[in-house]
């Protein structure tokens, strides 16, 4: 019987070339289409609304920082313990701008703040703190902005970054600026953020967050 040969065609170069430039290229989308684009901390597209029920919840808390002060009359700033319940806050407040050690406290509405000169009470801590301080932290409602959350008033405007993350809050004369995040038990908070209001500029740096208890002492 006659035999048949079987026969390769071995592609041509170029055309090899060509294939392979083409499987790079399509393994190379591939990847881009499964790593979201991030940002230097590694906040991703998504993860705010994500989390965003989580960080509503967080309502025990410490928050550890620093608050800087500027005003046309000066420029300051002081060291933060703030611990946060639901009902019940106790603020540490050290350094040159809290005028030595002061604590301020408030729990169902009665605030007080403490400090050498003694024991003192008003309405609100803002007016507390503005006679016995000379200066005032929009204390009723930075529960929520130091979270990156609108305080409960229904009248503000929140503008997002390019990942959907809090970028800028305007609620109650003040704007917020949300500068930098960390990630703490699987929550993306933020870690810098600015508050300006007429004159008065507070920048506030968290060093740490920390989970506490359901209520306060």
């Amino acid at each position: 019987m006659p035999t048949i040969a079987s026969t390769y065609i071995t592609p041509h170069p170029l055309r090899r070339a060509s294939w392979l430039v083409a499987g790079a290229a399509a393994l190379l989308l591939a990847g881009c289409a499964t790593q979201a684009p991030q940002d230097e901390s590694g906040r991703q597209v998504g993860d705010w609304d994500a989390q965003e029920d989580r960080v509503n919840d967080f309502d025990s808390w410490t928050l550890v920082g620093k608050a800087g002060l500027r005003t046309p009359e000066e420029n300051t700033s002081a060291n933060l313990d703030w611990n946060q319940h639901p009902y019940y806050f106790r603020m540490l407040i050290s350094g040159p701008f809290g005028g030595g050690r002061n604590v301020l406290e408030g729990r169902e509405g009665r605030f007080s703040l403490s400090n050498s000169e003694g024991r003192f009470e008003a309405e609100t801590p803002e007016a507390l703190m503005e006679e016995q301080l000379g200066w005032a932290l929009p204390v009723s409602a930075m529960p929520d902005w130091v979270r990156g959350l609108p305080g409960d008033d229904d009248n503000y405007q929140m503008e997002t970054d390019e990942f959907g993350f809090p970028s800028h809050l305007t609620q109650d004369g003040w704007e917020i600026d949300y500068r930098d995040w960390e990630q703490f038990e699987g929550m993306w908070l933020p870690r810098r953020l600015v508050m300006n209001y007429d004159d008065i500029r507070i920048t506030l740096v968290v060093n740490e967050w920390r989970s506490t208890g359901e209520e306060g002492q």
